[in-house]
C-alpha cells in the first residue's frame, strides 16, 4: 500500500530526509486540514518545491495512503486481536471508543472513515470490507453475550461511529467536553 519504494534502490541520505520531512508535514497537515490539503500546500509547509513531493509520491493518493492507511490497518489489527476476547462486550465498546478517540483527533482519518474526500474507504474496496468485517465480528460476539442490543447491524454501528467522529471533532474545536463515544456506547447497550 502507499508508495512502492520497497523494490526501488535505497534512497540517498538527503532524499530519505526529504521524504521523511514530506511525510511529517503531510501527517500534520492531514490531521488538521483533512483530505482537502493540496500537494502544493504540503510542499510549501515542508519548505520544498512541489517536484520534491512528486518524486517521492507520484500522486496525492499515494501520499495520503502512506500517511493514513497504516493507522486504519492498526484499527483492524486491534479488532482482530479483540475477536477472541473473554469479554466480548468490553472488547466491542473499547474498540469503538478507541477508534472514535484516535480518529477524531485527525480530520483526514475522519474523512476516510466517513467516506469523505478523495481516497476514502470506498464500498467494495478491500479496506472497506475489512473494516465492516471487523465491526461485524466484534458486534456479533457482543450481541451473543447480551452486551449489545440485538437489533443493531454492523452498518448501524458504522453509521454511529461516523456520527461520533463528526460530533467529537465539533466538540474538540470548541474545546468542549468530549463524551460522544460514551453516550453512543450507552445507547447500544440493551435497555434495562
Amino acid at each position: 500500500m502507499g508508495d512502492d519504494h520497497s523494490s526501488a534502490r535505497p534512497l540517498r541520505a538527503d532524499a530519505r530526509r526529504h521524504r521523511e520531512r514530506v511525510l511529517q508535514i503531510a501527517r500534520e497537515a492531514l490531521a488538521g486540514d483533512g483530505l482537502t490539503i493540496s500537494f502544493d500546500e504540503i510542499a510549501r509547509r515542508a519548505g520544498f518545491g512541489v517536484g520534491t513531493v512528486y518524486r517521492h509520491f507520484p500522486t496525492e493518493e499515494a501520499l495520503f495512503e502512506a500517511v493514513l492507511l497504516g493507522r486504519i490497518e492498526r484499527f483492524l489489527a486491534d479488532a482482530r486481536g479483540l475477536a477472541t476476547s473473554e469479554d466480548p462486550g468490553r472488547a466491542f465498546f473499547g474498540w469503538f471508543a478507541k477508534v472514535v478517540d484516535e480518529a477524531a483527533a485527525n480530520q483526514a482519518l475522519c474523512d476516510m472513515l466517513g467516506g469523505g474526500h478523495r481516497p476514502a474507504l470506498r464500498p467494495g474496496s478491500t479496506l472497506e470490507d475489512d473494516f465492516a468485517a471487523a465491526i461485524d465480528r466484534l458486534l456479533a460476539r457482543a450481541q451473543r453475550v447480551g452486551a449489545v442490543r440485538p437489533g443493531l447491524t454492523g452498518q448501524d454501528v458504522a453509521d454511529l461511529l461516523r456520527g461520533c467522529l463528526v460530533a467529537e471533532r465539533r466538540a474538540r474545536s470548541r474545546h468542549g467536553t468530549v463524551r460522544m463515544a460514551e453516550v453512543v456506547c450507552d445507547g447500544m447497550r440493551p435497555p434495562g
